[in-house]
C-alpha cells in the first residue's frame, strides 16, 4: 500500500478473511478493494499524528470532524464510545506499571496514555498517544490467529481492549505488592516511611483509577443490544473483557480503602510521636524548673536566712537539688514521660 511513510504511521494493511495482504496501493484504492468483499477490512495504526498526517485518512473514510478532533488531541480524554452514523468512535486509556526499587516521595509508579479508535464496516483506525499500550504486539498476535482476525473490525477492538484490561490486571497486582510492603513498613518504627510515601502511592493510584475505572461504562454500552447489534460470539468476548474490568474496578477500590487506612494510621503515629516529644520536653523543663526554684530561694540576699550563714549550707543546697531532681526524674520515668 502506498501511504505516507512519516513516523506517525506505525502500520497499515488490508486483511481478507483474516489474512494480511501484500497489496501496495494508494489508500483510496485499497479501501475500495476492502469494500468489495464482506470479509475484508483495513487496519491503520498511528502514533500521535498531527492534522496534516491524518487528513487523507479522514477524507478516505469520511470520519466526522468532531471525532477527528478528539482523536488528535494530545490531552487525556475520558473513555467513551460514540456513534457517528456508520462509524463507531471508541476512546480507552492505556496504562503501564513502572518498576522501582523503593517507594519515595517522588516515585513514578503509573504511566498512562490513550488509544482512540474508529471502526467502520471495512476499516479500523487506531490512534495511540503516549508510550503506554503499544499495539504492534496485539497486531502480530491477531495476524497469527486468522480465525479470530476474520471477525473484522470488532475482533480488532476486542483484542485491543482485552490487551488494555489485562495490563490493568497486571498493574493492580503490582500495586497490591506495593501496598502490602507499605503497610508492613508503616508499623515498623525504624522503616523511615513517611506520610509523603503513602500519599505518593495514593496519588499514583488515583492516576490509574482515573484512567482505568471509567472504561467500564463504554464496555457496558457495547454489551447493550439496544446500542450495538453485535454478533453473539463477539458479544461473548466483550462480556469476558467486561468481567475482567469489573475485577480491576473492585481491586482499585480496595487499594484505595487500604491506603486511606494506612494514611490515617501513619498520621496517628505522627501525632503520638509528637505527643511523646512534647511530654519529654515538658519533663526536662520540669526538672530544670525545680533546680531553678531551689537556686532562686538560696540566691536571695535577705539578712535573716539561717541557711546563708550555715557552714554546710552550700553542700546541703547541692544535695537538695540533686536529690529532688533524681526523685522527679524517677517519677517521670515511672509514668512513661521519659
Amino acid at each position: 500500500m502506498q501511504l505516507d511513510s512519516r513516523p506517525a504511521i506505525v502500520d497499515c494493511a488490508l486483511y481478507v478473511g483474516g489474512v494480511r495482504q501484500a497489496d501496495e496501493l494508494p489508500l483510496a484504492e485499497l479501501y475500495e478493494r476492502a469494500c468489495e468483499r464482506p470479509d475484508a477490512f483495513i487496519w491503520i495504526g498511528l502514533h500521535e499524528p498531527d492534522p496534516d498526517q491524518f487528513a487523507e485518512i479522514e477524507k478516505v473514510f469520511g470520519l466526522h470532524p468532531l471525532a477527528v478532533e478528539d482523536a488528535l488531541k494530545p490531552t487525556p480524554q475520558r473513555p467513551k464510545v460514540e456513534r457517528y452514523e456508520d462509524v463507531t468512535f471508541f476512546v480507552a486509556r492505556t496504562a503501564r506499571y513502572l518498576p522501582h526499587a523503593e517507594l519515595t516521595e517522588t516515585s513514578e509508579v503509573i504511566d498512562t496514555g490513550s488509544v482512540r479508535m474508529f471502526l467502520g464496516s471495512h476499516f479500523v483506525v487506531t490512534v495511540r498517544h503516549g508510550e503506554a499500550g503499544e499495539l504492534r504486539s496485539a497486531r502480530l498476535d491477531l495476524e497469527a490467529n486468522p480465525a479470530q482476525l476474520a471477525g473484522g473490525p470488532w475482533a480488532v477492538l476486542h483484542a485491543i481492549l482485552d490487551r488494555i484490561v489485562d495490563a490493568y490486571l497486571d498493574i493492580v497486582a503490582a500495586i497490591d505488592t506495593d501496598v502490602q510492603a507499605l503497610e508492613a513498613a508503616v508499623f515498623r518504627r525504624d522503616s523511615g516511611t513517611t506520610v509523603e510515601h503513602v500519599y505518593q502511592l495514593k496519588r499514583e493510584l488515583m492516576e490509574f483509577r482515573t484512567a482505568a475505572v471509567p472504561l467500564q461504562r463504554p464496555l457496558q454500552t457495547l454489551l447493550d443490544r439496544r446500542s450495538f447489534a453485535l454478533a453473539k460470539e463477539i458479544r461473548r468476548y466483550f462480556r469476558d473483557v467486561n468481567d475482567h474490568q469489573t475485577r480491576v474496578v473492585e481491586q482499585v477500590a480496595n487499594h484505595d480503602d487500604i491506603l486511606n487506612s494506612i494514611l490515617q494510621a501513619r498520621l496517628a503515629q505522627v501525632t503520638i510521636d509528637q505527643n511523646d516529644d512534647m511530654r519529654k520536653i515538658a519533663s526536662w523543663a520540669a526538672l530544670a524548673a525545680l533546680q531553678t526554684a531551689i537556686a532562686g530561694v538560696y540566691g536571695m540576699n535577705f539578712v535573716f536566712m539561717p541557711e546563708l550563714h550555715w557552714r554546710y549550707g552550700y553542700f546541703y543546697a547541692l544535695a537538695l537539688m540533686f536529690g529532688s531532681g533524681l526523685l522527679l526524674y524517677r517519677a517521670l520515668r515511672r509514668n512513661g514521660w521519659l
